[in-house]
């Protein structure tokens, strides 16, 4: 019962010693000095060959009711499909969506709109890996009935490696910039305490303007994709020494 009791009073003292080791502790961490950093982003770029084409076209048809419009743009939308899948193959999708249906008024300052007719819109998209096929595909949708081409993009499926460059090159570019900045401030850069990256691939947009004049010249239209850029930026924080 006594060796109890001592074993208590022992407890209690030593209760009181943890308590203010603790509390030593974190008076110690919050008098401690902030760290300095700097903080730069870098940017870089890589170029890399197109694999995937995503080409959008557009079927209108007007007529003075909205069944003869429906009527007319389900009948063309089936002619172009039919051709792109002939030209296609296997070696793509073709997909349909975004239709529309609105009526055309006769709007006159002085009096009230009035319906002269109904316009319909169906839209047509292809994907394919098969980018030798673009330009005919779009000249067998236009001779099929489709009378508007809303947007042609390249891009590249696995963006894995040129991705990897970009970061690099973006990398290189935000330690060079955090240097100039270290001399210019008289200090020295120690470790890197915080790194955040971005990446984006970049699709290449067709112009219209050349597919327009092919068209009206009634030959084949031309299609060059040329290259995809990959961005990336990099984001550093550096201790200062």
């Amino acid at each position: 019962m006594k060796m109890n009791r001592m074993l208590s009073a022992v407890t209690i003292l030593t209760l009181p010693l943890m308590v203010f080791a603790i509390s030593a502790s974190a008076q110690s961490v919050a008098n401690a000095p902030a760290m300095r950093t700097i903080e730069v982003d870098g940017s870089g770029e890589a170029r890399t060959s197109p694999d995937t084409a995503d080409l959008d076209l557009a079927i209108d048809t007007q007529a003075k009711t909205a069944e003869e419009a429906a009527s007319r743009n389900a009948a063309l939308a089936a002619k172009v499909i039919d051709a792109l899948k002939a030209k296609l193959g296997d070696k793509g999708k073709i997909t349909t969506g975004g239709y529309a249906l609105n009526p055309e008024y006769d709007q006159r300052p002085t009096q009230k709109p009035t319906i002269i007719g109904y316009n319909a819109q169906n839209t047509v998209t292809v994907n394919t890996g098969a980018l030798d096929l673009i330009g005919a595909l779009i000249d067998s949708a236009i001779a099929a009935g489709a009378n508007r081409v809303n947007s042609l993009s390249f891009s590249v499926k696995d963006d894995t490696k040129p991705r990897s460059e970009a970061i690099t090159i973006a990398t290189r570019d935000a330690h060079a910039q955090a240097s100039a900045l270290a001399s210019a401030l008289g200090v020295k850069l120690g470790k890197v305490v915080k790194a955040t990256t971005v990446s984006e691939v970049r699709p290449i947009p067709m112009q219209r303007g050349g597919m327009a004049m092919a068209m009206s010249a009634k030959v084949a239209t031309p299609v060059e994709p040329g290259e995809v850029t990959v961005p990336a930026t990099v984001s550093l924080t550096f201790e200062i020494e």
